[in-house]
């Protein structure tokens, strides 16, 4: 998902005059795009080790995972305070064991917003996380995303930062922080490797059964950042959206990539805008996945850096939500 940072394109509802979605309520259980349920549910991927998901990974909806050793290492809280606390609720289910370590793999809100209900732990991530966590706001999205229940949420920035890798401990149990080492998904992406169980949280390079979504990253970056994926070998990958898998996930999101950055380079050729490129193009095997506006953001990106821009730098997020949201014909799908 996306956050939305204050003095660079922070979208109001003011600026954007759309018909709202309504929204609200407990944490949604009704089907999802394909009829399944939507009820967030903990899978354990080796010995206490789990991964939550939250069906069906659509905007706002990602994954997080719990940790246990006689501590608890949680990479990433969720987008609302009563999705914040269900996770919460499921991690105290699951063992009594404190959590000291709350990781960030990205600033994005979806990630972020709940950090504050997290206390008596120390919140780690990537030094530019924290600069993104801090300037950005939680809410005024209804004109993007439908009337959101946020919940009472103050931002709370990271309180430990790296800049290449860093090491943290459930107990004994070691969670290796990787820096990905290139602007992709977002411009400080770190992923959680768990060497003796060969378990790697992705974060949001990876996601399954939706449109991955590198507008504040780069497209050509985030096949950078897939190839450094391959080379841990994990024998379970926890995307940071959609189901649990393995290393095959990476293939469709490079593929995807690569058609991005494909139509980017004919578009530009063209003169074609990132909205029109999107409009022409059928998008073939990734239709299915929900999201597709995306693809319009994508272009935004791949575009802008064809044409010089450096990887992460700033493009003019107002304008590509503006296009996603004509894409779309309204409101983003967002079951929050």
């Amino acid at each position: 998902m996306c956050g939305f940072a204050a003095g660079s394109g922070v979208l109001r509802t003011d600026e954007l005059v759309l018909m709202c979605v309504v929204r609200g309520g407990a944490v949604r259980n009704d089907p999802g795009m394909d009829g399944t349920s939507l009820a967030p549910y903990s899978q354990e991927v080796s010995d206490g080790v789990f991964a939550y998901v939250q069906p069906d990974g659509s905007w706002w909806l990602n994954n997080t995972g719990i940790v246990v050793g006689s501590t608890v290492v949680a990479v990433d809280a969720s987008s609302t305070e009563r999705r914040t606390r269900a996770l919460l609720h499921e991690t105290r289910r699951l063992t009594a064991a404190p959590i000291r370590t709350l990781v960030n793999t990205h600033h994005h809100g979806d990630h972020t917003n709940g950090n504050c209900l997290y206390d008596g732990a120390a919140v780690v991530a990537h030094r530019r996380c924290r600069d993104g966590v801090a300037g950005q706001v939680i809410g005024g999205l209804d004109a993007v995303f439908g009337q959101v229940d946020w919940g009472d949420l103050t931002i709370r920035p990271p309180d430990v930062v790296f800049d290449d890798r860093t090491d943290v401990f459930a107990g004994d149990r070691l969670v290796e922080l990787h820096y990905i080492g290139t602007p992709a998904h977002t411009a400080g992406d770190v992923v959680a490797w768990l060497p003796e169980e060969r378990v790697l949280f992705a974060g949001d390079l990876v996601f399954t059964g939706g449109t991955p979504f590198m507008l504040m990253g780069s497209v050509a970056g985030a096949l950078d950042a897939l190839a450094a994926l391959r080379r841990f070998g994990a024998e379970t990958l926890v995307p940071g959206h959609g189901p649990v898998g393995d290393m095959t996930a990476i293939d469709d999101v490079e593929r995807y990539a690569r058609f991005v950055l494909d139509l980017a380079d004919r578009s530009v050729e063209a003169g074609l805008s990132p909205l029109d490129a999107a409009r022409d193009v059928d998008l073939g095997e990734f239709a299915d996945w929900h999201d597709s506006e995306r693809i319009v953001g994508n272009l935004h990106r791949a575009m802008a850096e064809l044409g010089g821009l450096p990887r992460g730098g700033a493009v003019d997020i107002m304008a590509a939500f503006a296009d996603m949201l004509d894409y779309n014909g309204g409101p983003l799908r967002c079951l929050a």
